[in-house]
C-alpha cells in the first residue's frame, strides 16, 4: 500500500533543505543562542490554529465571495525562509539580498505592463502604493484635484483628504465604466490634474475605457494613474473582451500604475506595487537620513519610496514565484488568469439562464460576477431582502458568497420597473481561483440550493 504525502508535508520538507542551504552561509559565525521552543510554545500553537479555525475556507474553491486567494506554495516557503533573516528592504543594510531581488520582480512587473522604463517598487499594500502615486501627481502638478470613478475604489477619496487635494467623483455608465461625457464635463469645470483610472473595479470588476481617456489627455492636460491592484495581472489575459483588451494594450502610455500581487500575483499579504513610466520623478523623494544611509553608494529603495521599513521577505517570495511561473503570455501563470474569467463567463451564463436571478447589463469584464435575486414584487428592497436570504443559506452549506450595494442602472430596466434611482443588494462571485472553472458544478449545485426556498416565491 502506497503512502500519500500531504501538500503541506511536502513543502516544509523543501523548506527544511532550503533553510538549511540559508544557514550554511552563515556558518563561519560563531554558535549564537535562540530561544528554545518547548511544551509551553506547542500548546500555543495549537491554540493558534483552533483559534484560526474562526476564518471562512478562503483558499478552498467554495470560497467565492471576497478577492482572497491562497498565496502560492513557493511564495509561502520563500516567505518563511526569509523571516529567518528578517531583512528590511528600506536601505541596502537591512536588506542586501532582498533588495536586488525587489528591484528584479519590479523590472518583471514594468515589463509585464509593456513600460519601456521605470521606476518603482514593491509596498505593504495597494492602498500606500496607490497613496504614493497620488503624491507624485500633486507634486509635479500642485493643488490641483484628483478625478476618479464612482466606482473606484474608496482610498482615492481618503488619499485626496490626506494629500489635501480635491476629489471629483465621476459617475460611471450603465456598465460601471467611468462615464466619458461626465469626465470631460469635469474637466472643463474643475481644475483636475490626475485622472485615475480603474482596471478592474474591486465591486464588479469593470474596465474603465483607458483609450477614450488618453484621448482626453491631449485636449487637456492632466497626468494619468492606472489602478489596477485588483485587476493588473489581466493584462496577460488570452480572453478579454474588446473593450477590455484594448484598455490593457495601452498601459503603457499612463503615467503610473498599481498592481497588487497579494492578489492575483499568489503573494501572502502584503505585496503591493507602485511603477511609474518617468523614472525623473525620483527627484522628489530626495532626502538625506546619515543614519540609515552609511555603508553604500547604490540605491537604497528608501530613496525611492515613502514607505520606509517594508519586509524583504515579500520581495524574496515574489521573486520566487516570478522564476516558477513567469509573466508569459502562453505560460501557465497566464492561462490561470484567463481561466478565471471562462469561470466567471459560464457562471454569468448560468446565473442569466436561471429564473430566479437576474443577470447584469454587461459580461463579466474580469473575473467578477454580480447577480440580484428576482422577487414577485420586483422592487429593490424585496430582491435585497431575497439576496441576503440566499447568502446565509448559502454559507449554511459551505457555499461563501459576498453582498454588494449596486446601482440598479447596472441592470435592464425591466428588472425593476419603475424604479431608475437607487441601489439594491447583490450576490457577487469573484472566480479568481483557478479551480474554480472544475468546480462551477458544485458551486452552482450549492447556489441551486442555497436559493431553493425563494423558487416557491414565483
Amino acid at each position: 500500500m502506497s503512502s500519500v504525502t500531504h501538500p503541506t508535508d511536502e513543502l516544509f520538507a523543501l523548506l527544511s533543505e532550503a533553510q538549511h542551504q540559508l544557514d550554511a552561509g552563515f556558518s563561519d559565525l560563531p554558535p549564537a543562542p535562540s530561544p528554545a521552543l518547548g511544551k509551553e510554545a506547542a500548546a500555543i500553537l495549537k491554540e493558534a490554529a483552533t483559534r484560526l479555525h474562526d476564518n471562512y475556507p478562503y483558499a478552498h474553491p467554495l470560497y467565492a465571495g471576497q478577492m482572497l486567494k491562497p498565496p502560492h506554495p513557493i511564495a509561502r516557503a520563500a516567505y518563511a525562509l526569509t523571516m529567518s533573516v528578517n531583512p528590511n528592504n528600506h536601505a541596502l543594510d537591512g536588506g542586501r539580498a532582498s533588495s536586488a531581488m525587489e528591484l528584479e520582480t519590479v523590472a518583471e512587473l514594468a515589463k509585464m505592463f509593456g513600460f519601456p522604463q521605470h521606476l518603482g517598487h514593491l509596498s505593504s499594500s495597494g492602498t500606500f502604493a496607490n497613496l504614493e502615486a497620488l503624491w507624485v501627481s500633486g507634486q509635479t502638478l500642485p493643488g490641483r484635484g484628483i478625478a476618479a470613478s464612482d466606482q473606484a475604489h474608496y482610498t482615492h477619496t481618503r488619499i485626496s483628504g490626506v494629500l489635501g487635494l480635491p476629489f471629483v467623483e465621476i459617475p460611471s455608465d450603465r456598465t460601471g465604466r467611468m462615464d466619458m461625457a461626465a469626465l470631460e464635463q469635469a474637466l472643463r469645470s474643475s481644475d483636475i490634474g490626475t485622472v485615475v483610472a480603474t482596471l478592474g473595479t474591486t465591486a464588479v470588476g469593470a474596465v474603465d475605457p483607458l483609450p477614450q481617456i488618453l484621448e482626453l489627455q491631449k485636449k487637456y492636460n492632466f497626468r494619468i494613474h492606472i489602478d489596477s491592484a485588483y485587476g493588473g495581472y489581466f493584462t496577460l489575459a488570452g480572453n478579454l473582451g474588446p473593450e477590455a483588451r484594448a484598455a490593457f494594450d495601452l498601459i503603457p502610455q499612463a503615467d503610473s500604475i498599481v498592481v497588487d500581487p497579494h492578489k492575483h500575483g499568489l503573494q501572502p499579504y502584503g505585496c503591493g506595487a507602485v511603477l511609474f513610466r518617468d523614472p525623473t520623478v525620483g527627484r522628489f523623494y530626495k532626502h538625506d537620513s546619515p543614519f540609515t544611509y552609511f555603508s553604500s553608494k547604490e540605491l537604497h529603495l528608501g530613496e525611492i519610496s515613502l514607505e520606509c521599513s517594508r519586509a524583504g521577505a515579500s520581495a524574496v517570495a515574489l521573486w520566487a514565484t516570478q522564476r516558477l511561473l513567469p509573466y508569459t503570455r502562453d505560460g501557465e501563470f497566464a492561462r490561470n488568469i484567463s481561466t478565471g474569467r471562462e469561470a466567471a463567463l459560464e457562471f454569468n451564463r448560468r446565473i442569466a439562464a436561471e429564473p430566479r436571478f437576474l443577470a447584469p447589463n454587461v459580461l463579466p469584464q474580469l473575473d467578477i460576477v454580480f447577480y440580484a435575486v428576482r422577487s414577485p414584487e420586483q422592487t429593490p428592497e424585496a430582491s435585497s431582502a431575497l439576496a441576503k436570504r440566499v447568502f446565509d443559506e448559502a454559507a449554511r452549506l459551505n457555499l461563501h458568497l459576498a453582498l454588494a450595494s449596486l446601482p440598479l442602472r447596472f441592470f435592464p430596466s425591466e428588472a425593476f420597473p419603475g424604479h431608475t434611482e437607487g441601489h439594491v443588494t447583490c450576490l457577487r462571485s469573484v472566480m479568481m481561483k483557478p479551480e474554480h472553472l472544475a468546480w462551477l458544478d458544485e458551486i452552482w449545485q450549492r447556489l441551486d440550493q442555497a436559493s431553493s426556498p425563494v423558487a416557491s416565491s414565483f
